[in-house]
């Protein structure tokens, strides 16, 4: 037998010559028809009870990698003569190897054990500040909810408690008036938006996209072989007179346009709806941050003016709550609706109800909307301090959009100066900062940064942004 074999302490003697002998027989070390120790003499050589080799030997028997003749031996099988190694042979689809190559660009992550001491990545949360304690009672509700009767699988639309809980939330504080029925739960945003482009696009459908904008919605429609038209926005919000005439979808972000910030204008939202119950087609309105506003009256929702139904509304818990809480929903004009249930079901059939259900009862008994006011004046003081250095000792090289909602701001790079280099110089003093070349599409990226203010408090911030204008000063960037 041409395999090492050998024993580390005395714990999971069986397991340790297990895995040792299957990996040798699946990588080809032991060859098909060979033949091995007897048990006994293993169990001697090793040091380890015949027990242990007979339970091994076993085990591997019936699982079909060794093979025993009654007076012969025991044998490697021939069952894996076909697991040679060879190089890989499978592929993306034709046209689709790019589309997923652009992701992990389109929005850059730290990796894990190499974040900055200061980091400014946008469309996190800080979690310190979650009630976990009420969020934990709400877990213990949902393990006795859980505990009854029997397993089975739910609808797809998700529990009817978080359903009802979400169609209230919207219609207080979004003016999106819904019945709960309407509600379908999804695994965040970004599988709402997916589930909507599965219903509704063609191949060669054409999707216009905000430009600058959110590149894994984009993503997601051309995966579904979509046509992308890049439509500009301006200080109003998209730009409705470039929207191509064939355009089966409109995705924008009115409340707090991704990534600029700013809010579509209310001659602009008329003008999106009128033009498409003209055209027939479909606004995707995700309204991922708007709960978060500090200036002005409350923006209600591109949704709360939809008389037709041509709006379909995507939120999230990803920037109230957390981002691995994987809860989002979408409400669809109403023939769109038993499609796109099925098709969420056809994905992955319903989400975690046991999620469902605590945070069902975390939004009813008000512990929600208590955790939004007070995160609503904590990332209001971190929104203000980032701004007083952007408009004070930074000045000389940031120009910043002040957006009135959001947990993240776009400052523009003066002097056409280089993102990408900015971002190294602020990486090697462990600052993260994230350009936004990459959320442009159709036209010449304007240089700048996304300050994500979610996720560092107020303190870091301070001697983040006052080490940056060290770095921004020795540099002479």
């Amino acid at each position: 037998m041409d395999v090492h074999l050998s024993i580390h302490g005395r714990q999971g003697l069986a397991g340790q010559l297990y895995r040792q002998l299957r990996a040798g027989i699946v990588d080809g070390r032991l060859a098909p028809g060979e033949r091995l120790p007897s048990t006994r003499d293993l169990a001697a050589q090793l040091g380890v009870s015949r027990k242990t080799t007979l339970d091994v030997f076993e085990r591997l028997i019936a699982e079909g990698y060794l093979r025993s003749r009654a007076g012969d031996g025991t044998f490697v099988a021939h069952a894996l003569t076909h697991l040679a190694p060879r190089p890989l042979t499978i592929s993306p689809s034709p046209g689709s190897g790019s589309i997923w190559e652009d992701l992990p660009d389109a929005l850059p992550r730290t990796a894990p054990g190499a974040e900055p001491a200061f980091d400014f990545v946008g469309g996190i949360t800080d979690k310190t500040l979650f009630p976990f304690d009420k969020w934990r009672s709400c877990i213990g509700h949902a393990l006795r909810v859980q505990a009854r009767g029997r397993g089975e699988y739910r609808n797809p639309s998700g529990e009817q408690e978080l359903r009802l809980a979400i169609s209230r939330y919207l219609a207080f504080s979004r003016a999106v008036v819904s019945n709960w029925q309407d509600v379908i739960v999804t695994q965040g945003a970004q599988q709402a938006i997916d589930v909507v482009a599965r219903v509704v696009i063609r191949p060669s459908d054409v999707v216009a996209v905000e430009d600058p904008g959110y590149p894994p919605a984009r993503i997601a429609f051309s995966a579904l072989g979509a046509r992308i038209a890049y439509v500009p926005v301006d200080a109003e919000g998209l730009v409705v007179d470039a929207l191509p005439d064939n355009a089966r979808i409109v995705y924008v972000t009115p409340s707090h346009q991704f990534p600029l910030g700013m809010a579509m204008s209310l001659e602009r939202r008329v003008a999106l709806l009128e033009w498409a119950q003209r055209r027939g087609a479909l606004v995707v309105e995700d309204d991922y941050d708007g709960e978060f506003r500090f200036t002005g009256r409350p923006m209600e929702s591109l949704k709360s003016l939809d008389s037709t139904g041509v709006v379909a509304y995507v939120g999230t818990f990803s920037k109230t709550i957390f981002p691995e809480l994987r809860i989002g929903y979408v409400i669809p004009p109403a023939p769109l609706g038993t499609a796109m249930r099925r098709a969420k079901q056809v994905g992955d059939w319903h989400s975690c109800t046991m999620t469902q259900t605590a945070l069902a009862k975390f939004m009813l008994d008000g512990y929600f909307a208590k955790h939004l006011r007070r995160m609503h004046k904590e990332y209001a003081a971190r929104r203000a301090v980032l701004l007083q250095h952007l408009d004070g000792p930074l000045a000389p090289w940031f120009a910043p959009n002040a957006p009135a909602a959001g947990i993240h701001l776009v400052a523009r790079l003066k002097a056409e100066r280089d993102e990408r280099e900015l971002i190294a110089r602020a990486a090697a003093a462990s600052i993260g900062l994230y350009g936004i070349a990459g959320m442009y599409g159709g036209q010449q990226p304007v240089p700048g940064i996304l300050f994500g203010y979610g996720g560092i408090g107020v303190a870091d911030i301070h001697a983040g942004m006052e080490k940056l204008a060290g770095v921004m000063a020795a540099s002479r960037l």
